[in-house]
């Protein structure tokens, strides 16, 4: 069997007295979108900090592609391919969404002294980085707003931005935090289709955390529920309104 994108086993977190997680393990499949819900104060927001490395756990382990970064800061787990955004978009505002993109991308040889006067190597880089930046742009259907300001941008368009932006920065593995928190149902669906569709080009794997359960279960695989720092639905996305704890706590059932 394939190594999960993501494991944890057992993470625990607690604040004082208040356990915020509760030995959660969870695994995502390599390519796989995957469902993290549950209502506010219920851990999931803890749980990604963890995974991403803003918190230590007090327990546990976290794996990306089978190796231990439990504990490690935010910078190398960026640096292995997971990157986390977050429910406030933060580009360039001055900068267009073309440039966004350009600045997000890494390893260019033209950022240091002794890289930039070797100016074959990094003129042919900065093609490369273009040419995949345009790439991302035609697939997030922003490639009309590539000499846009991020500024000028819509909340939706923002959010898509920050997508691009994670995706040329190399990342594997995305955990988006609220993809369509604040944008209208229409361009919510638009911003699921596009995720979608990035998955299948380029074999990401996304973690995504959502409570509009109604416009995000048409587009995951699988799904998990928490509440009160603990697991209260592991399964498909197609059983979870019908499971009764998570009933209870959405609706009070």
């Amino acid at each position: 069997m394939a190594e999960p994108a993501l494991r944890t086993e057992g993470i625990t977190k607690t604040f004082g007295a208040f356990k915020a997680v509760d030995t959660i393990s969870i695994k995502l499949p390599e390519g796989s979108i995957t469902l993290l819900a549950g209502p506010n104060g219920s851990g999931k927001t803890t749980l990604t900090n963890l995974i991403s490395g803003y918190y230590k756990p007090d327990s546990g382990t976290v794996y990306l592609n089978g190796k231990d970064i439990t504990g490690l800061t935010m910078n190398k787990i960026y640096e292995a391919g997971l990157v986390r955004t977050f429910q406030i978009p933060a580009p360039f505002g001055k900068l267009s969404v073309l440039e966004n993109l350009l600045v997000a991308a890494r390893d260019n040889p033209g950022d240091s002294f002794t890289g930039h006067l070797n100016w074959i190597a990094w003129s042919k880089v900065e093609k490369d980085n273009a040419a995949t930046a345009f790439a991302i742009l035609r697939e997030m259907g922003l490639i009309e707003l590539q000499d846009r300001a991020a500024e000028t941008l819509s909340a939706g368009h923002l959010k898509l931005l920050e997508i691009a932006r994670a995706i040329m920065s190399g990342a594997k593995l995305l955990i988006l935090d609220e993809p369509i928190a604040g944008i209208n149902p229409k361009l919510a669906h638009e911003v699921f289709v596009h995720i979608v569709d990035i998955n299948k080009k380029f074999g990401l794997t996304f973690l995504i955390i959502e409570h509009r359960l109604d416009i995000a279960l048409g587009y995951v695989q699988h799904a998990y529920v928490m509440n009160d720092g603990k697991l209260i639905f592991d399964g498909l996305p197609e059983a979870i309104l019908r499971d009764p704890e998570v009933k209870r706590v959405y609706l009070g059932d």
